[in-house]
């Protein structure tokens, strides 16, 4: 089992900036990619960032590239967010998935964007 609780968003004004935190524990053994996706009120939940916990490999959603950046450190994943825009207003969510399970998912943490 993996457990993942988010930090770190916040109301920030067009053109901010924000650092998001997961905190994952538990059996990170077999987790092999860890990240974030969001999800705005009446929208599907959508890919914002992945970063493979074995390779270092790294995605971004065309709509944060070069404003976003992922990394990761131990058991911690973070998401700095850059130049926000008020369409980046959403729960963000911590998300780990490892090989035969279902993927893990944090409670979510709220970023608004006011223009």
């Amino acid at each position: 089992q993996v457990q993942l609780v988010e930090s770190g968003g916040g109301l920030v004004q067009a053109g901010g900036s924000l650092r998001l935190t997961c905190s994952a524990s538990g059996s990170m053994d077999s987790v092999y990619f860890m990240g974030w996706y969001h999800q705005a009120p009446g929208k599907e939940r959508e890919m914002v960032a992945l970063i493979s916990t074995r390779l270092g490999t790294i995605e971004y959603a065309d709509f944060v590239r070069g404003r976003f950046t992922i990394s990761r450190d131990n058991a911690n994943v973070y998401l700095e967010m850059h130049n926000l825009k008020p369409e980046d207003t959403s729960v963000y969510y911590c998300y780990a998935v490892e090989v035969g399970r279902p993927a893990y998912w944090g409670q979510g943490t709220q970023v608004t964007v006011s223009s």
